[in-house]
């Protein structure tokens, strides 16, 4: 069935909408299948809906899906065509019809009352105007062809699926700090994981906690119960993949939705970090100079709590990242704005990705939800590349006052301040302490990969300090190329969040 499509009124969410394609009503045990074929020109909008009338009486509706992929030169991307679907209760931007997507991971998914394909909510396949929707994201000169089977189960619906959500809170060592990676996925998206391994593999890298962020879809909240446990703290997230890039909402509610159909220019994304906030959440952009489509972070950090500044093994990107995150901390002292703390996550999605490379060390009240999220959203972390590599990080003022990573030492402008940063396990490492200036000290660690490092500053002089550890050049750890010619590090073992000085 091939038809012709029209545009739907321009706005936020706004795409290539077709004439719906029903199915007439059947008795139980029948199964019908349309085809529906279709070719999208170059430039079509981000999003094609598909609409499906579904009957009354249907327990089952499945869906395959196809697309051309004609030669083009050399350098020039392929067609690639994401695919997921809303339900009767419609499209709005936000809305409640949300039921699944898979992106390109998949070329077909099922949905019923009891079960549905990873991706996919399980629930009632309600009578109305269902849409499957195509999103189109890389498209040809000569354009893409499509081909989409929709097939319908009529029957009794079966037994309501029955969700597992994980508690919020697991056995903690009251304030202390506690490891975990915040941008991990599963098969539920487009990783090859499942939660089981995601799960060992967490508990292998000895952290305390991690977040679930499948792309686009709360579909896996509903299974990670079964995996935690008083070791181990499962937070719910979703990545948000966006045409204008990625970002992570952390600590939603179980099976909370949120949008990613809009650009930077709609200006909707607030929508969506307001109602992550309004349940305690946090919103973080994600790997901001990812190099692939639509990777690259365009919406500002206005409304953000954080920035991952280190995206699993550490690359050229994460440099670019680090150096703007830099420039926002001294807007900050120069009082342009609030400071943006920096997060480390390893964004597995694959066997061959290291879980909790890198990782978040945060001081947190407990391990619990709250206490987690408290603790990154103030900047009381830093970021490490496993469990073995480990550092301390404080201040001391004249009277003996003190501050940790991402608080303030309230002294003078002119009150000397004493550094000290005590690490372990980067062998034969480069210490690194920067401030507002940029770097201020570099030094080597032992062939033991244990040293300290002592300086004296003032807030006159330093309104900010923080550190890093680099591994030495060529030396390949972590599996990192060394990045930083003619430079003497290479690849990011451990950093810091800022120490503030003198009064804010």
């Amino acid at each position: 069935m091939s038809r012709r499509g029209f545009l739907t009124a321009a706005g936020v969410g706004a795409g290539l909408a077709l004439t719906p394609v029903a199915f007439a009503e059947a008795a139980e045990g029948q199964v019908q299948t349309k085809v529906l074929t279709g070719h999208l020109d170059q430039g079509v909008p981000d999003f094609v809906y598909l609409p499906v009338e579904v009957p009354r009486g249907v327990s089952q509706l499945s869906v395959v899906y196809s697309y051309d992929k004609p030669a083009v030169p050399a350098g020039t991307p392929g067609n690639s065509c994401d695919i997921g679907v809303f339900d009767a209760r419609g499209t709005r931007l936000g809305g409640e019809g949300f039921r699944g997507w898979s992106g390109g991971f998949r070329d077909r998914f099922s949905i019923s009352r009891t079960e549905a394909t990873p991706g996919y909510l399980p629930g009632d396949i309600m009578a109305g105007t269902w849409n499957i929707v195509l999103g189109p994201y890389q498209v040809v000169p000569q354009g893409m062809d499509y081909h989409v089977e929709v097939t319908l189960t009529y029957g009794d619906p079966g037994q309501p699926f029955k969700p597992n959500y994980p508690p919020t809170k697991a056995r903690g060592r009251g304030r202390t700090w506690y490891r975990g990676d915040c941008h991990l996925h599963t098969v539920y998206s487009d990783g090859r994981r499942l939660p089981t391994e995601v799960a060992a593999g967490a508990r292998a890298a000895k952290l305390d906690f991690i977040t679930s962020t499948d792309h686009n879809t709360s579909s896996s909240h509903a299974v990670w119960g079964e995996f935690a446990g008083p070791d181990l703290l499962i937070i719910l997230g979703e990545e948000v993949t966006t045409r204008n890039g990625h970002w992570l909402g952390l600590g939603l509610e179980p099976g909370q939705f949120v949008d990613w159909r809009y650009r930077s220019t709609d200006n909707a994304v607030d929508d969506y970090t307001r109602a992550i906030h309004r349940v305690g959440g946090l919103c973080v952009a994600a790997h901001p100079y990812c190099p692939w489509i639509a990777c690259n972070f365009k919406f500002g950090y206005d409304e953000f709590d954080a920035v991952e500044v280190w995206n699993g093994p550490w690359t050229w990107d994460d440099d670019a990242t680090v150096s703007t995150w830099d420039n926002k901390l001294v807007e900050a002292v120069r009082g342009k704005g609030n400071w943006l703390p920096a997060m480390g996550n390893s964004d597995a999605h694959n066997p061959g990705n290291v879980i909790g490379l890198p990782q978040n060390v945060v001081l947190a009240d407990d391990l619990n939800r709250d206490a987690i999220l408290a603790g990154i959203k103030a900047g009381r972390n830093w970021l490490a590349e496993s469990a073995e590599v480990d550092l301390t990080f404080a201040v001391t003022g004249p009277r003996g006052q003190s501050a940790g990573i991402g608080e303030r030492l309230d002294v003078g402008d002119n009150d000397k301040i004493a550094v000290r940063l005590d690490v372990k396990g980067v062998p034969n490492g480069t210490v690194r302490l920067i401030t507002d200036e940029g770097q201020i000290l570099q030094t080597s660690l032992p062939a033991s990969g244990t040293g300290s490092v002592t300086w004296l500053t003032t807030p006159a002089v330093s309104k900010y300090i923080r550190a890093e550890v680099r591994h030495p050049l060529a030396d390949g750890s972590a599996g990192a190329p060394a990045l930083s010619p003619g430079l003497n590090f290479g690849a990011m073992a451990a950093m810091t969040n800022p120490i503030f000085l003198g009064r804010g």
